[in-house]
């Protein structure tokens, strides 16, 4: 059985996307899925990237794709009130009702659903309080502010020292797979793809023409 790292950030509605569609794309597989919020912001700021929201036209873009995918896929989804969002209350709420960095699913998606249906604000406290009310069987009670934080540092850490440089991703067997419509290219791989052996490696030491 193939252990998967899947590294999410509730801000990313591609993120949303990918874990609801992930159940159907891998099914009849072997895996184990483990959960880990990071921050997006922080690993984008590693990598000088702006992300979609930087970018004005981008953003507009990115709006109307996601929603598009929503329809397409059947997956609930609508743009929050406000967006982009500072995600550390959401990041640190449901790390609070996980264990060691890790949340399960569960938890996971009622965070999503928080955020994507309805298009609400996700950060207006009345809804928080609600959100943590629907959480309240999952709280960690040794989880204390502190080891919250140093949770989300960790996983971000370890997120980037794999390579990760966006969510949603998903890391096995030191390969990192990225984005919504690399799950196929997941599925691939845990099916023993040979593709893997000849040409994971030889597509990454293309020889760069950039000065």
């Amino acid at each position: 059985m193939k252990h998967l790292i899947c590294y999410l950030d509730f801000v990313s509605p591609y993120a949303w996307l990918a874990f609801a569609r992930m159940p159907e794309v891998l099914q009849g597989l072997s895996y184990h899925a483990e959960y880990r919020p990071v921050l997006l912001g922080a690993l984008l700021q590693q990598n000088a990237n702006p992300g979609p929201a930087g970018i004005p036209a981008k953003r507009a873009w990115t709006y109307r794709h996601v929603s598009w995918l929503g329809h397409a896929h059947g997956v609930p989804l609508q743009m929050p009130a406000r967006h982009p969002f500072k995600p550390l209350p959401l990041l640190r709420l449901a790390l609070a009702h996980g264990q060691d960095g890790a949340v399960n699913r569960f938890v996971a998606e009622t965070v999503f659903r928080h955020v994507w249906e309805g298009g609400q604000d996700a950060l207006e406290p009345g809804r928080l309080d609600a959100l943590r009310h629907g959480l309240a069987g999952q709280l960690n009670s040794q989880a204390d502010e502190e080891t919250v934080k140093q949770w989300l540092r960790s996983n971000t850490q370890q997120a980037a020292q794999a390579g990760v440089f966006g969510v949603p991703a998903w890391e096995v067997d030191g390969h990192v797979f990225w984005g919504l419509d690399g799950l196929p290219m997941l599925r691939a791989y845990l099916q023993g793809d040979a593709w893997f052996e000849r040409q994971w490696e030889a597509c990454a030491g293309v020889e760069s023409g950039l000065g």
